[in-house]
């Protein structure tokens, strides 16, 4: 009984797979025959194939063309017939298989052909080829023409190449691509062509011809020096310009770019040699808009070959002189700019980080009081023998350390508590002089020179000293060999104001304190900076940079002015500014009223 259904299951399947292939073939001989009534008589070459290639139908011209292919494959038939074969028909097919249609011409030995396929069914494709040959007196013409021609169509394909340009080029040239370097060819605007013995500069002149074809002359490239007129208006110019081929090579600047970049006439550099700062590199830059994938714009870059931070504010854009592209560079100094912004991002960090070490210092000065309260307590309960008594007094001695550390952040903040009073320098410094000695150590001697009518000042006598002890310690610290400070004042009186480093010193009496050093000096790119917190000169692990920003905060609050001289190898001077403080003056005394 089973093996009776099992055989009637085969036989079911043979009779429908037949029946399947029965009407196959009936569908078949009838898209062939509908094939055969519409281009059975088309002068153009015509195939039907399915998904894999295989030739099922082709007309009488394709015959005769390309001969008896039935049975076979279309790209056997064109093998011989363009380059790569292969490729264009598959780029076709998925075309054709997703939009219904696709077209593409191709060039060929004889001229050009347009290979057009379209979809007739589930995996049938219908392809024409339309042949365009060179008529006998155009290819006659072109061929005996001294100048390079070629035609290609819209896509870049090359269609024809007379004998001049094969050439030319050493060989048979099928894509634009692989004729011009530096991309396709602009009107008007030289190119350079890889020519059989090297790269070659030529003139490109385009004719439009019929059906999207495209007719490109090569000219003989014009001579590339400009008129001497031209050339002196441009080196007159008060504008400092200068110009850069496409690859970033310098190819001339005017009077007033030689001197702002320093450059001698005639100096061969580039672009990138001469200017950094962008996040990408600068060549990057200058290649996009000789090739105007960017408009251009304004950058400001840093100059490299100077010895001090100068900023240039470069504004780049693609000009064409007798048909060579190139970029105009046009340069501002922008280096006061640059200072004025950078000075404004430092006044903002040095007003969030005095706010934030305000904040801080003041919460931590609470913490340490408690500490060092308690810990006084337990020493009162302990007596020396204990053998916890060291630590108890290690405790203390480093919760009175962190609380100078705060309040050196209170001073730079200038949020600390002062207790002015009138203050005598002579009577300060003499107080100070045995100090001072045993800070400079052995090496250095120190040398006070106190003026003799100075007049009293008003200020914090403890946070006065600090001040003269920090500037004292890095006098100290620039003179690793040895040296001499010179610590001296004098009476100053402005009979108007004093303008210096951003700084304006109201007229008037003043003490003024000078702190000089014979160490190794400041650098000029430093000396703006040492009044910053945090910031240093010194080797890491050395310094923490607060000590001259303390001495800052604390001659500010002191409504007091600190300057700095310095040369590199001769040596540092500090200039304080103290205003000298008068006693009001007692009002006379009122008669008694008569009784």
């Amino acid at each position: 009984m089973i093996a009776g259904v099992a055989g009637l299951t085969f036989a079911g399947m043979v009779i429908v797979s037949r029946l399947l292939l029965v009407l196959g073939w009936i569908g078949d001989r009838r898209l062939k025959g509908r094939l055969r009534r519409l281009i059975g008589q088309d002068a153009s070459p015509c195939f039907s194939t399915d998904a894999l290639g295989r030739i099922g139908f082709q007309n009488a011209a394709a015959a005769e063309r390309f001969g008896e292919g039935v049975g076979s494959t279309l790209l056997a038939a064109l093998k011989d017939h363009f380059a790569s074969p292969a490729s264009v028909l598959y780029r076709l097919q998925c075309r054709a298989a997703q939009g219904g249609s696709a077209r593409e011409d191709v060039a060929t030995r004889r001229g050009h052909t347009r290979l057009s396929v379209h979809r007739i069914g589930k995996a049938r494709f219908l392809w024409r080829l339309e042949e365009f040959l060179d008529r006998p007196g155009q290819s006659r013409g072109a061929e005996t023409l001294s100048l390079p021609m070629l035609i290609a169509n819209k896509a870049g394909v090359v269609l024809f190449s007379n004998e001049a340009m094969r050439r030319l080029l050493g060989r048979r040239p099928d894509q634009l691509d692989s004729l011009f370097v530096s991309g396709p060819p602009r009107p008007g605007e030289e190119v350079e062509i890889r020519a059989a013995e090297g790269p070659l500069r030529a003139l490109p002149v385009e004719i439009a011809g019929p059906g999207e074809r495209r007719e490109i002359y090569l000219l003989p490239a014009p001579c590339c020096r400009a008129d001497d007129e031209v050339m002196a208006d441009f080196e007159h110019l008060p504008v400092a310009l200068l110009k850069f081929e496409g690859d970033g090579g310098l190819r001339a600047a005017n009077r007033a770019a030689r001197d702002l970049l320093r450059l001698a006439p005639g100096a061969e550099a580039e672009f990138a040699d001469l200017f950094e700062g962008l996040g990408r590199s600068v060549s990057d830059w200058l290649a996009d808009v000789a090739t105007e994938r960017s408009p251009g714009g304004a950058e400001v870059l840093r100059l490299r070959r100077a010895e001090e931070d100068v900023f240039l504010q470069i504004t780049l854009r693609r000009i064409v002189e007798r048909g060579r592209p190139a970029v105009l560079a046009v340069l501002n100094d922008a280096t006061a700019l640059k200072t004025l912004e950078a000075q404004f991002v430092q006044s903002q960090k040095m007003q969030a980080i005095g706010q934030l070490a305000g904040g801080i210092a003041h919460d931590f000065n609470n913490l340490l009081t408690a500490i060092s309260g308690h810990c006084d307590l337990l020493l009162l309960r302990h007596e020396r023998e204990d053998p916890e008594y060291a630590d108890l007094v290690q405790i203390h001695q480093n919760a009175n350390r962190a609380a100078s550390l705060v309040g050196q952040l209170l001073a730079f903040s200038r949020k600390q508590t002062l207790q002015p009073e009138r203050v005598d320098l002579q009577e300060v410094l003499s107080d100070l002089t045995h100090l001072l000695n045993r800070l400079v150590g052995e090496r250095v001697s120190l040398r006070l020179s106190p003026a003799a009518d100075l007049g009293p000042i008003r200020a914090d006598k403890r946070q006065l000293e600090q001040v003269l002890m920090n500037l004292v310690v890095n006098a100290r610290d620039a003179m690793p060999e040895g040296g001499v400070i010179r610590i001296s004042t004098e009476a100053v009186t402005l009979a108007e104001e004093l303008r210096r480093d951003r700084a304006v010193v109201p007229a008037g009496n003043y003490a003024l304190i000078h702190v000089q050093d014979t160490g190794t000096g400041i650098p000029a790119d430093r000396l703006q900076k040492i009044f910053e917190p945090f910031y240093t000169t010194k080797r890491p692990g050395e310094g923490t940079g607060l000590g001259l920003s303390t001495a800052y905060g604390i001659v500010k609050q002191s409504g007091g002015f600190i300057f700095v001289d310095s040369e590199p190898g001769e040596g540092s001077v500090f200039h304080l500014y103290f205003p000298i403080h008068h006693l009001p003056r007692p009002e006379p005394a009122r008669p008694a009223p008569a009784p």
